[in-house]
């Protein structure tokens, strides 16, 4: 998922991809273990990183298993989950937990996951300190002002000795919830898109694995740390509406996903900016 998943109105254009997949459905009308495992599963997904994975998997693995892929490029973070509800699409791959969590609370929908596949990691970057432990007293630091990102940021400074965060918050914090700040660093809060162009301005930037890859940056090399992808919630997942989850065409799916040609396919292809989290 890329930055942060905002529920928002549907815009016409996300309606019209929303026709586009019903339209085009194959068979998305069955459900759970009596699905035709001949027909196409229609997928939706984000173009990158997402159908990107999809499309090496139907184009080296899936004809292996006899498993045939529908891929529906959706740009909104609406449409996918929609779609699955709705059954014009059997299965998406866009989302963390934490924002479909979020979206069946606030639109009433029954998605659930079955497998997460990978992580876009946050990372702390900067053109001034080869570590986080040479960061200078009173340094500035920029992070993400999103609230997803804002606390994923400072867990991850957390996690790494930086600074230490009001028990109980986790991921939920903000700048307000820092209680241990022992080299005073100062905490610019930006757009996360904007971090990258903010790093020859701070000493620091907790940047996304996304726009860490635009910026030119190789996450696996320039990062000063790295979120872990082992037991992260913010793994992104193929999802389903609940009770498809043993649709055969799935579980094959499922499994190509979580398969060594995938893990090394995102690991060669993504320096970094995408990593495996099975």
């Amino acid at each position: 998922m890329r930055n942060v998943l905002k529920t928002t109105a549907l815009t016409a254009t996300a309606a019209g991809l929303a026709l586009t997949l019903a339209a085009c459905s194959s068979g998305s009308s069955d459900s759970g273990a009596s699905a035709d495992p001949n027909k196409a599963l229609v997928i939706a997904a984000s173009p990158t990183p997402h159908a990107q994975i999809l499309k090496f998997v139907q184009d080296n693995l899936a004809a292996k298993v006899g498993l045939k892929l529908d891929i529906k490029e959706v740009s909104d973070y609406v449409t996918p989950n929609t779609s699955v509800q709705d059954g014009s699409a059997d299965a998406n791959y866009f989302q963390h937990q934490p924002y479909l969590d979020d979206f069946n609370k606030k639109n009433g929908t029954d998605v659930v996951s079955v497998e997460t596949v990978h992580l876009e990691p946050l990372g702390v970057y900067s053109k001034k300190a080869k570590s986080v432990g040479e960061l200078k007293d009173g340094a500035q630091v920029a992070v993400p002002s999103d609230a997803t990102n804002e606390g994923r940021a400072l867990k991850l400074l957390a996690d790494n000795g930086v600074i230490t965060l009001k028990d109980g918050v986790g991921t939920t914090a903000t700048v307000q919830d820092v209680t241990g700040n022992p080299k005073h660093l100062k905490f610019k809060e930006l757009e996360a898109a904007q971090l990258p162009r903010a790093l020859d301005d701070v000493d620091a930037a907790v940047i996304n694995g996304n726009y860490a890859l635009g910026a030119n940056l190789k996450p696996a090399t320039d990062a000063l740390v790295l979120e872990k992808a082992a037991g992260n919630p913010y793994a992104n997942i193929l999802a389903v509406k609940k009770g498809h989850e043993n649709d055969p065409r799935v579980q094959k799916l499922a499994e190509l996903l979580h398969s060594d040609e995938v893990k090394k396919y995102i690991d060669d292809n993504f320096q970094g900016a995408v990593i495996p989290a099975f």
